[in-house]
């Protein structure tokens, strides 16, 4: 008798365990999908991703230049220029600030200091991936400058021109497509046009492409979102090109009070008539744009 006490006592014991130790693992469950909700819902209010896959891209304010950081969904990195020589500081925080230590992919769109002043200070501080310029070269200490710091890396510069793919996978696409392989006038012309798209969401970023390289581009340009070129300025953004891509917004990156007029009256109230919404980094600061791949937000910093 005393002996199936025992069995007894011991069965009881072991249903007990059993049974507290599957009400704990519930437990640790519940909680985690209460902190991943938090999160997605701290992120953005309408974007709902449960992947946490999200495409940012981050106008940073750098006054009358240009420079975007892009947190792409794969986990890698995309710096489109890097603003004037004064503005190195700055990129180089706001992105040691997002904990970056690598950047994946560098693109100086052209030569203008305005766009490549503060790639040196970029590479020098990074590990640097792959870097895009298209194939023209200016005389002057600033495109000297990011030349030396490529060559100190030991990095070699790829060619940016319309065809090459940066990424190419089925749910994320990174490709130039403009400019052609030609020679130009103007170094605005060689401006490398970025398009990214991501499931269902796309940007074209258009560094200072002007209306002759639009009307060269025979990639699909559709998008949600594109960073018009060359600062707003008339010589871009044709109604005929900004019909093809049909954004829902129209990002400008431009200095306030800037000596050039940028962005020009023609430009905004061609924009404006297209009910296309307009975000200026000159009054909402810093800009970041967030897709999960189907809906799109924006942040403003001010």
């Amino acid at each position: 008798m005393k002996k199936n006490k025992i069995i007894i006592y011991i069965i009881c014991a072991f249903i007990m365990a059993f049974f507290t130790k599957e009400f704990n693992i519930t437990s640790d469950k519940e909680t985690n999908v209460n902190i991943n909700s938090t999160k997605v819902q701290n992120t953005t209010e309408n974007i709902q991703n449960t992947n946490n896959e999200y495409l940012k891209v981050h106008i940073i304010d750098v006054g009358q230049a240009d420079s975007i950081f892009i947190e792409l969904p794969n986990e890698q990195s995309l710096l489109i220029d890097a603003g004037n020589n004064s503005d190195d500081e700055i990129i180089v925080d706001y992105i040691n600030n997002l904990q970056y230590d690598k950047i994946d992919y560098v693109v100086g769109t052209h030569p203008h200091e305005d766009h490549i002043g503060g790639l040196d200070t970029v590479i020098n501080t990074f590990n640097i991936g792959k870097v895009y310029l298209p194939k023209v070269e200016n005389n002057t200490k600033t495109f000297e400058d990011m030349l030396l710091a490529v060559k100190n890396k030991n990095l070699k510069i790829n060619t940016a021109v319309a065809g090459v793919k940066i990424i190419d996978t089925e749910n994320l696409k990174v490709q130039i497509i403009s400019p052609q392989n030609k020679i130009y006038e103007d170094f605005n012309y060689y401006s490398a046009v970025v398009k990214i798209e991501y499931l269902d969401n796309s940007f074209i970023l258009m560094g200072d492409a002007e209306k002759i390289n639009e009307s060269e581009i025979t990639d699909d340009v559709n998008a949600d979102v594109i960073k018009i070129g060359h600062h707003g300025s008339d010589t871009s953004s044709s109604e005929q090109f900004l019909q093809k891509v049909s954004p829902d917004y129209a990002i400008i990156s431009v200095g306030e009070n800037n000596k050039y007029g940028h962005p020009n009256d023609a430009t905004l109230n061609l924009l404006n008539e297209m009910n296309i919404n307009v975000v200026r980094t000159d009054e909402s600061g810093t800009i970041t744009v967030i897709s999960d791949g189907k809906n799109i937000e924006v942040e403003k910093s001010k």
